[in-house]
């Protein structure tokens, strides 16, 4: 699944991403500087080790809890369902063939928001026995039926009529709001299931292990759509009912019931068939089947990709991709029917912008990735989730760059999800890649950065250390063996390490077990014609130097480079001990030494200040690579948010970035300066660094211009909209009269923005404009029929500064003018916008919970919405005020993001009282060393 990147980035931070549910950070990404801060949010690290909270620096209590007895098991479901869509309920009737393993006069089932009206039991053969009781135990989301007599081993028929509601929630059988082309509101109905909803819409065996065919039948009325996971095999009037049509869908393969889906609306779709002769179709809304054809195109080209490089089949006649109008995730890789929000599926060829075509690429790419790797072999239980989604977040690059070439994905791979997963899991409350997990409500806190973005880093640098060629072979063994059926990530070490003769597990299990990531230390000595290099490790912590007696260790695969092949690994090692000595042959006195190439190792480096020194010209001459450039700035500002080097020292290094050409390189450099904004936001100099901004952003805006050049591409486009931003936001003079002039043309019809021109002008208007501008852009957001567009404007209207316009804005993210998931992303963009606007969003949220909390319980929306809205806090009693009210008002699937957020904020206030009085001297001493105009 795919976890969308929800919010609007504060937009004190930088601009933009996307979850499968890529979770892998919702809307069409916002532009592209935004893309890493939504991914990367704000883990501000900071100077000591964090106890004071007292229990919210524990991890929340495990509940207790059973997974499904085995006495009883199912093999096929045989199930119709007859949803009405203008009641919002649901008949169903189940007949599942069941295998009865062990003598029992009960079974039980997980249901949930379901009533049976009855249920039966048929040995093969012999006489029905009707249940006589239904013991639902709401709490653990079950259901026991009890039997008058024992049910013997054996196979038999399972029969329960029920029905249900087509919940608002988003989860479970539920239904979407959409408006037809003439302007009435109609609902679709729609499935999420992932992780425990199947049980919302069918008593079920809802467990991933527990695995069985499918028969699914849907009675709708004759005008719609129906769709489900396989193809149609025949369709034929309903008898009760004219208007209505029964649909039968063919027998599906064995599958976990999370991924079974179905779908009942209005659609148009475009259709292809892929080399290999499957078809495959994109939905859309209906007269808006244009906008589904570059969709259409990626995933043609992206099912022979997986299935060469598998080298196993997709074992399906068809593939469906459905916009679906209310979706919390970005996409959900059902069996044959992806869902998709609209954002994550649909393009215009003239209204989106680059950054949305490529994100569109990137969701597509991961769900189709999963086809394979969590459909046809899935993980045994959730505890080995990142096995799902940190290989679909690492592929889907890889995919993408096979696509796409010109767009440089990997180099964004180490912005987007690399750094993300290093600020994470440098915190006290972060977690090991593979994490138990019981209890339902546990599942939705494990859809983070850590199993996405953490497993697709490690699984990157995995492929690095066995190479392509055996990574592929190993593959290949892992999907033979376990296809249609259920895995762990042991067993895919196994199958790694059998094709590649390499330490697979040893290595693996450093990095998978315990939380965390290694701090390289390293110095250098010249002797004679060789470099002597010494190497150690500690853990990295955001609160500084690790300074426990149980130091955890890695088994590191390190790469180093020189200057005279910076594109080259000169060695590669496996450090295997905390401290080791390495001798580089031949290595001149002037040369640098770099280690990490390509940043693919999933650790930070601290190097002596004479080996900094002479990695600094090649920044300033572009000598390093982009990817090793990135590297070196983002660790050491991460360095500097530990109290391990002073935030000055980045400052000045920042400054060499000036000649700086790669988008990737600005947009990360672009977030770590909005994150010291933000930071700088809670004192009284807070333009002196919107100067700096100005400073470091103006000579490569000058560069850019406005207008795309001939021979420009699409990463071109993207540094122009994040430069823009960048200086709109400061306050940069020219940028703001220019945005100013576009926005009033673009308004009065005289000359339309450019999709990629919008979002930065949008944001540049409405930080430095008035009510006035605010009442334009919710204008040009009710008359938007795009998705993408609305999002766009929703996602930068928190910029607005005067109180009462930041009120307006969080008053109208719970009106029916905002899609229920899309309410995070305007009150995240708000708490981003400024230090008034992020005070305003508390509040909101403090006032609002009973609301907002019924809308997103128990899913990942709630945690993105606590975490966009306190974590940019920098004063410790903050961290006792929201610890204090997540206690009086629980929301146990968030937990562990509270207490990330509560340690944030204590490191932010630290980071503060350490730093701040030698920045302020710093730009004043810089400020007034420049020439006055």
């Amino acid at each position: 699944m795919w976890l969308a990147a929800v919010a609007a980035a504060p937009l004190s931070l930088a601009r933009r991403l996307p979850c499968s549910r890529r979770l892998r950070f919702l809307g069409p990404p916002p532009p592209p500087p935004l893309l890493l801060l939504l991914r990367r949010r704000l883990s501000l690290c900071l100077g000591r080790r964090l106890h004071s909270l007292g229990p919210a620096a524990a991890m929340p209590e495990k509940r207790p809890f059973e997974r499904l007895p085995t006495d009883v098991s199912p093999i096929n479901y045989s199930l119709c369902l007859k949803p009405d869509l203008l009641d919002f309920t649901f008949e169903g009737k189940l007949e599942a063939a069941a295998q009865v393993r062990q003598a029992t006069n009960q079974i039980v089932m997980n249901c949930a928001d379901i009533d049976i009206i009855t249920a039966s039991y048929a040995p093969e053969g012999d006489e029905e026995i009707h249940a006589t009781g239904f013991n639902y135990q709401n709490e653990d989301e079950k259901v026991t039926l009890s039997f008058p007599s024992t049910l013997q081993t054996g196979t038999g028929t399972l029969k329960i009529d029920f029905v249900g509601e087509l919940n608002d929630k988003m989860k479970g059988f539920y239904r979407s709001k959409y408006t037809t082309p003439s302007g009435e509101v109609r609902y679709a109905a729609v499935t999420q299931f992932e992780a425990t909803d199947a049980r919302r819409a069918f008593p079920c065996w809802d467990e991933p292990a527990i695995k069985a065919t499918f028969d699914i039948s849907l009675v709708v009325p004759k005008d719609r759509v129906a769709l489900s996971n396989m193809n149609i095999i025949d369709r034929k009037p309903y008898p009760d009912d004219e208007n209505l049509v029964e649909v039968k869908f063919a027998r599906t393969p064995i599958m976990s019931t999370y991924l079974v889906a179905f779908v009942v609306g209005e659609y148009d779709f475009v259709e292809t068939r892929s080399k290999d002769g499957v078809c495959v179709r994109v939905y859309t809304p209906v007269g808006k089947a244009e906008q589904g054809k570059f969709a259409l195109e990626v995933a043609a080209k992206t099912l022979p990709f997986y299935k060469d490089y598998f080298n196993v089949p997709y074992p399906l006649p068809k593939i469906d991709l459905i916009a679906i109008a209310d979706f919390a995730a970005g996409a959900m890789e059902n069996w044959g029917l992806v869902t998709y929000r609209e954002t994550a599926l649909l393009i215009d060829p003239k209204n989106s912008c680059s950054s949305s075509r490529q994100w569109v690429a990137l969701v597509v790419g991961h769900e189709l990735a999963h086809q394979w790797f969590g459909n046809l072999v899935t993980m045994e239980w959730w505890t080995h989730l990142w096995l799902n989604e940190g290989f679909a977040s690492w592929i889907e690059y890889l995919c993408v760059d096979h696509c796409f070439p010109e767009y440089d994905i990997w180099t964004q791979f180490v912005s987007a999800d690399y750094t993300r997963a290093q600020e994470l899991d440098a915190l006290d409350n972060s977690h090991p890649i593979e994490v138990s997990v019981g209890h339902p409500s546990e599942v939705d806190e494990i859809f983070d950065a850590i199993s996405y973005s953490k497993g697709a880093s490690v699984i990157r640098m995995l492929h690095d250390y066995i190479g392509d060629k055996d990574f592929k072979k190993g593959m290949n063994l892992y999907l033979t063996k376990f296809q249609q059926k259920n895995a762990a990530t042991e067993d895919l070490w196994e199958s790694l390490e059998s094709a590649s003769g390499k330490p697979i597990a040893a290595v693996m299990s450093t990095w998978t077990k315990q939380m965390g990531f290694p701090l390289i230390y390293v110095e250098a000595d010249q002797v004679e014609d060789d470099r002597v290099l010494k190497l150690s490790q500690k853990k990295f912590s955001a609160s500084g130097p690790y300074c426990g007696d149980d130091c955890p260790q890695w088994m590191v695969p390190i790469t180093i480079s020189t200057s005279e092949e910076p594109n080259e690994a000169k060695l590669k090692i496996l450090m295997e001990k905390t401290e080791m000595s390495v001798i580089l042959k031949n290595v001149k006195p002037d040369q640098w030494i770099k280690l990490n190439l390509g940043t693919v190792g999933f650790y930070r480096t601290h190097y002596s200040s004479s080996m900094l020194e002479s990695l600094l010209p090649g920044i300033r001459d572009l000598s390093l690579p982009p990817v090793d450039r990135l590297g070196l700035q983002n660790d050491l500002f991460s360095l500097a948010r530990a109290g391990i080097v002073s935030t000055v020292d980045v400052l000045k290094v920042m400054e060499a970035f000036v000649n700086e050409p790669n988008y990737t390189v600005w947009s990360d450099l672009s977030c770590n300066l909005g994150i010291l904004s933000t930071l700088l936001s809670h004192t009284d100099f807070y333009e002196e660094i919107q100067l700096f901004v100005k400073d470091v952003f103006s000579p490569i805006g000058e560069r850019l211009g406005w207008d795309p050049k001939p021979g420009e591409g699409h990463l071109d486009a993207l540094l122009r909209g994040l430069v823009l931003g960048k200086l709109g936001k400061s306050g940069h003079k020219p940028t703001l009269e220019e945005a100013r002039r576009r926005f009033k043309d673009h308004v009065d019809g005289k000359q339309i923005l450019s999709a990629d021109l919008r979002s930065p002008v949008y944001l540049t208007v409405l930080k430095h404009g008035d009510s006035t501008t605010l009442d334009i852009m919710l204008k040009l957001h009710k008359e938007a029929d795009m998705q993408e567009e609305k999002n766009r404007i929703e996602r930068v209207l928190g910029a607005t500064s005067p109180p009462e316009l930041i009120q307006k804005v969080l008053t109208f993210a719970l009106s029916e003018e905002v899609r229920p998931q899309d309410t995070v992303s305007v009150i995240g963009g708000v708490a981003g916008g400024s230090k008034q606007g992020r005070k305003a969003a508390w509040k909101f949220i403090k006032d609002n919970w009973e609301e907002l909390y019924n809308r997103y319980q128990g899913g990942f929306l709630i945690s993105r919405l606590i975490k966009l809205s306190v974590e940019g806090f920098a004063v410790d009693k903050m961290a006792a005020e929201v610890k204090a009210f997540f206690e009086s008002h629980p929301a146990p699937s968030a937990e562990r993001t509270i207490q990330q957020c509560c340690e944030n904020i204590l490191l932010n206030a630290a980071w503060l009282k350490r730093d701040a009085e030698s920045i302020h001297q710093y730009l004043l001493e810089r400020k007034a060393s420049q020439p006055t105009v």
